[in-house]
C-alpha cells in the first residue's frame, strides 16, 4: 500500500475535472477504512495502457472487481478493456492542485 504519492496528470481521460499538467496527491490509506465507492478517483495500473487515472463508476465487492470511466468522450476506460482488479489500483486521488495554463 502506497502512503502517498505525487503524480503529474497526462491525457485528457477526466478534462475538464483534471487537466493534462495538473498535479494530484494518492494514498491507500482510505482504503484501510473504506472499500473503494462509486465515484471515487483512483490511479492505477493496467498493462500495457500503464499507469491510469479513472473516476470508478462501479464496485463488483464478491468479485474484487471495479469498473472505471473517464469522463472525456474518447477516453480508453473499462468500456474497452472491461473491469480491474482491486489488487491493481496504486490510490485514491486525495489532493490535486490544478495547472493554470
Amino acid at each position: 500500500m502506497i502512503l502517498f504519492k505525487l503524480l503529474k496528470v497526462t491525457g485528457s481521460s477526466l478534462e475538464p475535472e483534471f487537466k493534462e499538467g495538473d498535479f494530484v496527491g494518492i494514498s491507500g490509506i482510505p482504503f484501510l477504512f473504506h472499500p473503494p465507492q462509486t465515484g471515487d478517483v483512483i490511479v492505477f495500473r493496467k498493462p500495457p495502457y500503464g499507469t491510469m487515472i479513472k473516476t470508478i463508476a462501479r464496485v463488483e465487492p464478491g468479485q474484487k472487481e471495479i469498473e472505471v470511466w473517464g469522463t472525456h468522450k474518447d477516453s480508453v476506460d473499462s468500456r474497452s478493456f472491461g473491469p480491474i482488479s482491486f489488487d491493481s489500483v496504486i490510490g485514491k486521488v486525495i489532493w490535486r492542485i490544478h495547472n493554470r495554463r
